[in-house]
């Protein structure tokens, strides 16, 4: 393996922003441990967290060894960086509570057996045992206010104040890597271009008490071409969460990715080849309105992130809302996934159940399809309903079980793009 492989390969993929000088001498000195550390604060990762996260994933399949490090210690103060306003602080039980949810999440991406097995470690494990006059002593010393100030993430803060407690927070990060670096012969951290300061604080922290370098490597933080920060929609946050972002919804985010931005994604957070990703800009030029980079992109990502069933449930959903699929060939685990995305009625299910019974159930509640029985056989009689992908007129019609999708459900289209699901 040639000494530049990982450099290589991350400048390629658009994952490479700053490094240190000596980190390609230490990649080609054998097995290399490197760390990235993740913010507990919230229950789940983001889609955004996939940029730092494909530093590791990367830097595993190159041969080395991926620490996944979670925050328990230092979400109880919340990193000041990218932040205007101080941070509420965390309660310790929720923070703790957070951290096992993030660490299984990790272990979806990186492989914790063979070799370069991944490892995933709690700060909190020497943070909360820490006293503050050692701490001061022994971290503290080796800090100026001076050198502190000109980190970015204070600068970035001193117009609106920054506590003591969030300016100190670089103190712990460096801390975190020096721990690493005694514990687990870690000599490289990565992340965002925004922790650069945090980071190099560390490898001053190490070379000061350890009397070694350490090393670097940063990825550039990933906006939209339109300049708007990346997995952040009108509805909010894209969560790698099933129970927080429906795995069709985070489908439907990437495969909604605009033109200008699917080729860079596709590098960045894909494992795709680099021959596949380029004929695939290729595709984005000859023919963009088959969005085949967009679905390349969205099944790869969705597929490590939730799994194969998931984005086979996904992809049939969309097929459905958007590509006029067959109601009829929609899977179980489709149309439980499509559960999620429309409003769902119910109806008794009786033996003479009728097309009526069906629609008349939609009237009901604040999602209700029709606002009126008179506004239902109105869109009866102009052909504007549909069930199970027929469409129906006004006349009432048996249905029977054999009609009812797996059983036990009726999809219900109004118009173009208007769906409900009920279920008998």
């Amino acid at each position: 393996m040639r000494s530049h492989a990982l450099l290589d390969e991350l400048e390629w993929r658009g994952l490479l922003y700053q490094r240190t000088e000596g980190v390609a001498d230490a990649l080609a000195d054998g097995q290399l441990s490197g760390y990235i550390g993740f913010d507990p604060t919230a229950p789940s990762l983001h889609i955004g967290n996939l940029l730092v996260i494909m530093l590791l994933v990367q830097l595993q399949q190159h041969g080395h060894r991926p620490v996944a490090l979670v925050g328990g210690g230092t979400g109880l103060i919340g990193d000041p960086s990218g932040k205007s306003a101080e941070r509420p602080l965390a309660d310790p039980e929720l923070v703790a509570t957070n951290a096992a949810k993030i660490q299984r999440q990790l272990e979806r991406f990186l492989d914790f057996g063979g070799a370069n097995a991944a490892r995933a470690i709690d700060n909190a494990t020497w943070l909360t045992e820490l006293r503050a006059v050692e701490f001061m002593r022994d971290v503290g010393k080796h800090f100026t206010v001076n050198y502190m100030l000109q980190k970015d993430s204070v600068q970035g803060r001193m117009e609106a104040g920054i506590s003591y407690t969030e300016f100190s927070y670089m103190l712990l990060q460096a801390y975190d890597f020096l721990e690493l670096r005694r514990r687990h012969d870690v000599r490289l951290q990565m992340g965002g271009s925004d922790q650069w300061g945090n980071i190099t604080a560390g490898i001053e922290l190490i070379r000061r008490t350890l009397g070694t370098d350490a090393h670097a490597i940063t990825a550039p933080l990933v906006t939209t071409s339109a300049g708007s920060k990346f997995g952040k929609t009108e509805s909010g946050t894209v969560w790698l969460d099933a129970t927080l972002t429906s795995p069709y919804k985070f489908y439907q985010f990437l495969v909604n990715t605009d033109d200008r931005d699917a080729a860079r994604y596709l590098r960045s957070f894909t494992l795709l080849s680099h021959a596949d990703i380029e004929a695939h800009e290729r595709a984005l030029i000859e023919r963009p309105e088959r969005r085949e980079a967009q679905r390349a992109l969205a099944a790869d990502v969705t597929r490590r992130v939730h799994g194969d069933k998931a984005l086979g449930a996904a992809e049939e959903v969309s097929g459905l809302l958007f590509g006029g699929a067959d109601p009829k060939s929609l899977s179980r685990d489709a149309l439980l996934a499509l559960k999620l995305e429309i409003p769902v009625f119910t109806v008794e299910r009786k033996d003479e159940l009728t097309t009526y019974d069906v629609l008349e159930a939609t009237l009901v509640g604040p999602e209700a399809l029709f606002s009126s029985k008179a506004d239902m056989r109105r869109m009866l009689q102009q052909g504007g309903v549909y069930l199970n992908g027929r469409r129906i007129g006004p006349e009432r019609e048996p249905v029977s079980s054999d009609d009812l999708l797996d059983g036990e459900f009726v999809l219900v289209r109004k118009g173009a793009k208007t769906y409900g699901l009920v279920q008998a």
